[in-house]
Formats: structure tokens, C-alpha cells, sequence
């Protein structure tokens, strides 16, 4: 493996740490509805687990509403059950052919543990951003070493020095989601 070679992968690598943090993060629950919070929730849906937004429509009517029609209404018994085991703290009221999410409003306590965990998967991301580099710089090194890819220490060097911006500009990207998040999380 190149240099350049190294560089990419530790690129992509440490780009889908911060596309994962992203999708951890949508499904974090606000003082807002969004469907986010209920798309992933799996469903046993005739013996098969399946992701809700697979299995119905969800819209937010309201700001702290979340309405979801199945596309199969002998399924909303199933939906409904899989909402109050998914640890959400969400109660559904289940009607004829639909099911209704009212979103309390988030206690001080509540806020402040969703910060933290917010927090936590930042820090989770961040770990994986660094290890994308160890394996980079890693790579550069075996590189400078084989004689046969002819790599000056200079060159070697340099592309340490270009894994580290990366580094640098990706912990940036998710220290500005984690602060994103925690203000949403702490509006009231």
C-alpha cells in the first residue's frame, strides 16, 4: 500500500466515524418529535425483525407529536408493543388504524444524561477517527521501510503531517455535532 493509498482509506475511514456519530445521534431524543427517534426501532413483523419506517409512514403533525400510519393495520399491535420496548420511555396510543407518540417534556436530569451520552458516543467517534490514524501512520512507516516503493523520510514525514490535519479537521467536525446536539438537547 502508497502512501496516497493510506491516506484515502484513512480518509474514508475516519469520514464513516463521523457519517455513524451522525446516525447515533439522529435517533437521540430531543424536546422535539422527529421521526428519527422511531425509524430504527425493529418490529417482529411475522416472525421477522423489521425497521419500523419499512413497516409504516411516520409524520410529526405536532412539535411534540409523532403519528405513524402502518402500511398494514394488523400490524399495529406489533408497532405499538416494539415502541414501549425500545427503552424510549415513549407510551403509544394505539387507535383503529394508527399509532399516536406524545413527547413529554424532558426533565433537567433527563437533559443532563443525554448530554452525557451524546457525549460519550463523541468520544466513541473520536476513538475510531484516531485509530484510523494509528493504522495510517502505521502504513506510512511500513512504506518508508520497503526499498522497493523508494519513499524519502521527507515524503514520509509529510504524509504523517497531512493524516494529522485530517485528524485535526474530522475531531473539529464531530466536537460540532456533540456541541449541536447538546444545545438542542438543552433548549427547553
Amino acid at each position: 500500500m502508497d502512501i496516497d493509498e493510506s491516506l484515502l482509506t484513512c480518509e474514508e475511514s475516519m469520514d464513516k466515524a463521523v457519517d455513524y456519530l451522525k446516525g447515533e445521534l439522529r435517533g437521540v431524543r430531543t424536546g422535539r418529535a422527529s421521526t428519527a427517534l422511531v425509524e430504527f426501532i425493529k418490529v417482529d413483523y411475522y416472525g421477522t425483525q423489521t425497521e419500523l419506517r419499512q413497516l409504516a409512514l411516520i409524520n410529526v403533525p405536532e412539535p411534540t407529536q409523532i403519528l405513524i400510519k402502518p402500511f398494514d393495520a394488523s400490524s399495529t399491535k406489533e408497532i405499538g408493543k416494539a415502541i414501549q420496548e425500545s427503552g424510549l420511555g415513549l407510551n403509544p396510543v394505539v387507535e383503529a388504524k394508527q399509532i399516536r407518540l406524545n413527547l413529554p417534556p424532558l426533565s433537567g436530569e433527563r437533559r443532563n444524561q443525554l448530554t452525557a451520552s451524546v457525549k460519550q458516543m463523541g468520544e466513541q467517534a473520536k476513538v475510531a477517527i484516531r485509530n484510523a490514524r494509528r493504522d495510517a501512520n502505521k502504513h506510512i512507516d511500513q512504506a518508508a521501510k520497503d526499498k522497493a516503493q523508494h519513499i524519502s523520510e521527507d515524503a514520509a514525514e509529510a504524509a504523517k503531517e497531512d493524516v494529522q490535519k485530517l485528524l485535526k479537521k474530522y475531531e473539529a467536525q464531530v466536537d460540532d455535532l456533540i456541541a449541536a446536539k447538546s444545545k438542542e438537547i438543552q433548549e427547553v
